[in-house]
């Protein structure tokens, strides 16, 4: 699980669309929207835990990230732009439901480390990824968070340190304390099934 990820790239078609955007061209950002709607639907269940206040945040995400266009920079990666904006938007409707945002500060500590495991040896691929989705519910939300950005989206240290505007020693430090404690979770169940 190395956290190298892919490095954003932006298209000629992404920019341009974008600098239409950027001149108000609102079928252009129709392409933005259906380039990173999976995306933003996945991040943002990672954030709020709730298909339907996934939804809602997301679609306030592109509404948002549309008024503001003009202040993206064209060349820079878009999805980390974009991911504040969404993070944001997950924040705002977690609140108007009453919900508690995600705590930042249950990241930082390092859990107890976890005996050594080997689960891909253990276990076939698409039931380590089922028991892994499972695991990652009873994580705390930082967490979630951060294994999400590493893991299931393949951005690098520096992308997410753009995506929670943190730096890259922070983003290392909480994916480790996220690692372990997605080993101490899962721990248990690989036990089962070995």
């Amino acid at each position: 699980m190395a956290a190298a990820g892919r490095t954003e790239v932006v298209s000629a078609d992404e920019q341009r669309a974008i600098a239409r955007c950027q001149r108000g061209d609102r079928e252009a950002f129709e392409l933005i929207v259906r380039l990173y709607t999976a995306r933003a639907l996945a991040a943002a269940k990672a954030v709020v835990r709730d298909g339907a206040l996934a939804e809602d945040a997301a679609q306030d995400a592109f509404v948002r990230a549309f008024r503001a266009i003009r202040r993206f920079r064209i060349g820079e990666p878009f999805y980390p732009w974009l991911y504040r904006i969404l993070r944001n938007s997950c924040l705002t409707t977690l609140k108007r439901h009453g919900k508690p945002p995600p705590s930042l500060d249950a990241g930082n500590a390092p859990p107890t480390a976890a005996p050594p495991f080997d689960p891909a040896g253990n276990l076939a691929k698409e039931e380590l990824r089922a028991l892994v989705r499972d695991a990652m519910t009873e994580l705390s939300d930082p967490h979630r968070e951060i294994l999400h950005l590493s893991h299931f989206e393949g951005l690098s240290y520096k992308e997410i340190a753009d995506c929670l505007e943190i730096p890259i020693g922070t983003v290392m430090s909480r994916l480790w304390a996220a690692r372990q404690a997605l080993k101490k979770v899962l721990a248990p169940r690989m036990a089962g099934h070995e």
